[in-house]
């Protein structure tokens, strides 16, 4: 039995294959059944360690990314694209008639591309996993001959034909057994965290946020005589803030409640879910799954629709089912953001409410869901 694992780019397209990988690995442990071989096929890795413990074989294939702006620049660049997804198809066909899979994991993206077309020429089983309110452009098409279509909001089940929705599962968005809820009683002392002062975390996503970053820092002065900040900034923009914090910030006796990190592996990131009191994060849809799951109050502040599609649907999705707060980024200033933390974290039937529709939101059991989908098939080809 093979599996191939397709679609990345970012942490949250990369992190439910591992999820689903990790459930995959746990259902033939506890049924003793052998376990599938798995290949993950991208532009990149992505995160070596994780396939390395999933056990999961990294095959590489090009892509290009098609770029929806019309201005000469995008126009040049689309074309050496165009030629990167044709290598990439001829290299996924290759690799798909080696390996010949019993189904492909797919959660599109352009780097899924190459390998979704090429599944389809050679009549592999595809399963395809959309984790926005809206459909990307590759899971769209690839929903016309996919054998099941999972989706992670409704709204993203209303764009599909019906002949689509006949195959089509809500079950949330996969997320690793590391990060579902369990508290880790030691959170505060991984993070060199106080006790008795609430928890403001930032996350601003696997490439950072920057427009996110320069309001926290302006924040700074005004929230830390109250709260804690754990400000996750991505790794690209970490040295710039942590240098700007150390300028705005110096001499000011609360200096110690500000904590900057890179980004967090599962380990120290669960430690963080056990603290915070609230998180303020973009619209990524597995950060806001994750968060659902530990009923954490939330703040979004999603990428403009002119640059991302998705992360503003997923926002309003996310506030109309899971109680989070929506702030625009044309409208965010730092009053504004410190205004918002101040009216969550004063109000205590406020936090227990939106605590309570984020839980009831979550979809921890997605993971589960997800692999039965894909275990349904390889069993399909066993007989």
């Amino acid at each position: 039995m093979k599996i191939v694992f397709t679609g990345g780019g970012t942490g949250g397209h990369f992190y439910p294959l591992i999820a689903v990988a990790e459930e995959i690995n746990r259902y033939a442990h506890e049924n003793h059944l052998v376990q599938p071989k798995k290949y993950y096929m991208g532009t990149e890795p992505y995160d070596e360690k994780s396939l390395y413990n999933t056990d999961m074989q990294y095959v590489f294939c090009p892509a290009g990314k098609l770029r929806r702006t019309k201005d000469i620049g995008s126009k040049v660049r689309n074309a050496f694209s165009a030629v990167a997804t044709g290598f990439g198809f001829l290299k996924a066909l290759m690799s798909l008639l080696v390996i010949f899979p019993d189904v492909i994991v797919s959660k599109g993206g352009y780097t899924s591309f190459p390998v979704l077309l090429a599944a389809r020429l050679l009549r592999i089983p595809v399963v395809v996993h959309e984790s926005d309110a809206k459909f990307g452009r590759v899971n769209k098409w690839s929903a016309r001959f996919a054998a099941h279509i999972a989706v992670a909001y409704p709204e993203a089940e209303r764009e599909l034909g019906e002949g689509q929705k006949k195959k089509t599962a809500l079950i949330g968005i996969p997320i690793r057994r590391q990060l579902l809820y369990n508290p880790n009683p030691d959170g505060y002392d991984i993070l060199k965290l106080e006790k008795d002062i609430p928890i403001v975390a930032v996350l601003g996503g696997s490439s950072g946020a920057q427009y996110v970053n320069v309001n926290v820092l302006d924040m700074l002065p005004l929230a830390l005589k109250k709260y804690q900040v754990v400000h996750v900034t991505g790794a690209q923009h970490h040295e710039s803030v942590k240098q700007e914090s150390e300028s705005s910030l110096r001499g000011m006796k609360d200096i110690h409640t500000y904590h900057s990190f890179a980004t967090l592996n599962a380990f120290h990131l669960r430690a963080l879910y056990s603290v915070a009191d609230i998180v303020i994060t973009r619209a990524g849809s597995t950060t806001l799954f994750e968060v659902a799951a530990w009923g954490i109050p939330t703040i979004v502040v999603p990428i403009p629709e002119d640059v991302s599609h998705d992360q503003r649907a997923n926002a309003y999705a996310y506030a109309r089912s899971a109680g989070g707060v929506v702030v625009e980024q044309q409208n965010l200033n730092p009053n504004l953001l410190m205004a918002e933390i101040d009216k969550i974290l004063s109000s205590e039937s406020l936090r227990k409410t939106m605590r309570e529709r984020a839980q009831a939101f979550a979809q921890p059991d997605a993971s589960k869901k997800m692999a039965r989908l894909v275990t349904g098939i390889l069993r399909m080809h066993e007989v």
